[in-house]
């Protein structure tokens, strides 16, 4: 059996509606599980959080804060076609167990709300990838 976690963590999703191996994670005594400190009012904060953000250095930011204290690995970056709004952005969360499906979509969204209110952001990001020449 194993040890209760010291921290709150997400609730469970009801059978059925989500692939996140949520149990599996809480029975394997060596698993990573930063990811179920996830809760849907921690999730809710998060993401408005993200939404708040104005600059690009916050925005990477609050990436590396994800993954330290997470495990989550975002990726932004520019469609492998041409970007002519901010949803030509490919934004991906690496797949991990624990993970809900809920937080899979509300995450890329509020990154996307982002962009699409601070457009600098989305030139900041093509300009990080050699859009605007050698960087």
């Amino acid at each position: 059996m194993s040890e209760a976690p010291v921290f709150p963590i997400r609730n469970p999703c009801p059978p059925g509606a989500c692939q996140c191996d949520r149990d599996r994670l809480l029975d394997d005594p060596h698993a990573d599980r930063r990811i179920l400190q996830l809760t849907r009012e921690e999730e809710k904060r998060l993401v408005a959080r993200i939404e708040a953000i104005s600059t690009y250095q916050d925005l990477k930011r609050i990436v590396q804060r994800m993954d330290q204290l997470l495990g989550l690995d975002v990726r932004i970056e520019p469609g492998t076609h041409e970007v002519r709004t901010m949803r030509g952005f490919q934004i991906q969360l690496s797949d991990r167990p624990g993970l809900c499906r809920k937080t899979r979509q509300a995450i890329p969204a509020a990154i996307r709300r982002c962009l699409e209110s601070h457009p600098e952001l989305g030139y900041a990001i093509l300009d990080e990838h050699g859009l605007f020449g050698p960087g």
